[in-house]
């Protein structure tokens, strides 16, 4: 299998109706927090603030994962409670709408954690 160095050759290697959905992730996270870096990481899109990690995202067979660690999650787990998802996951089904408010809300709240944490150091 040919290792995947890039955000782009990622979402290429879904079928079409999941590149879109990708392709929307990347757009919601790129706009929300425009500083953050983009690279690949656990083989999947990840993105860093400050050096720190702020979201992850990947496609998968029935939905795309969302990852926002732990916090991110905590933060809105009553808006998340209707997607299956663990501790630092949720599940958005290939077959519904993805909920774009509600991504660009945890990102920006991810942003601001992170600017917090760097503040106390």
């Amino acid at each position: 299998m040919h290792k995947i160095d890039s955000v782009e050759q990622y979402i290429l290697s879904f079928p079409k109706e999941v590149q879109n959905l990708l392709y929307a992730m990347r757009e919601i996270i790129k706009k929300t927090a425009p500083l953050a870096e983009e690279s690949m990481s656990y083989g999947m899109p990840a993105y860093k603030y400050l050096g720190k990690p702020l979201v992850y995202f990947a496609g998968n067979k029935n939905h795309i994962g969302f990852y926002a660690t732990p916090n991110g999650h905590d933060a809105f787990k009553v808006e998340l409670s209707k997607y299956k998802g663990g501790k630092g996951s949720v599940q958005f089904p290939l077959t519904a709408k993805l909920p774009i408010k509600l991504v660009e809300r945890i990102v920006k709240f991810r942003v601001k954690h992170v600017e917090a944490e760097a503040k106390k150091k």
